[in-house]
């Protein structure tokens, strides 16, 4: 399933993170997932929003820089060997990662989120094997 994801490009210093999430928080936006990815100047913290417009819009009236992007999210059974269904029928489609994160929800099932190189292909072979 296609949903959007907020990234937001942020300075590597302390602090930014937590005035992101607070923003995000005092808006009543609900995070079900993020990651941050960094490198030496700068990091990139992904978030999966219940309003990713609005957080894209009240952060961006704060000056940071934000992208929306439609991700896949997967759910899996979460128990080992779950994964190596999904990397197969993208290795057996050419479709490369380019990035994963995962959490598990409430009902105790892993979700996956993921973004391709090619995710309407990636969407379809997904769907023809029967993957939510």
């Amino acid at each position: 399933m296609l949903i959007k994801q907020i990234s937001v490009f942020i300075e590597n210093k302390a602090g930014t993170v937590g005035k992101i999430i607070e923003i995000i928080g005092s808006n009543d936006i609900n995070i079900s997932a993020l990651s941050i990815a960094d490198t030496t100047d700068f990091g990139i913290l992904r978030l999966i929003v219940d309003d990713p417009y609005k957080a894209a819009q009240i952060l961006t009236e704060r000056d940071f820089v934000v992208k929306t992007t439609d991700v896949i999210s997967i759910g899996i059974e979460n128990k080992p060997g779950s994964l190596i269904n999904i990397l197969d029928t993208f290795k057996d489609n050419n479709i490369a990662i380019d990035y994963m994160y995962a959490f598990v929800n409430e009902e105790d099932n892993a979700v996956t989120i993921l973004k391709t190189d090619d995710i309407d292909l990636a969407v379809q072979k997904l769907v023809e094997k029967g993957i939510k």
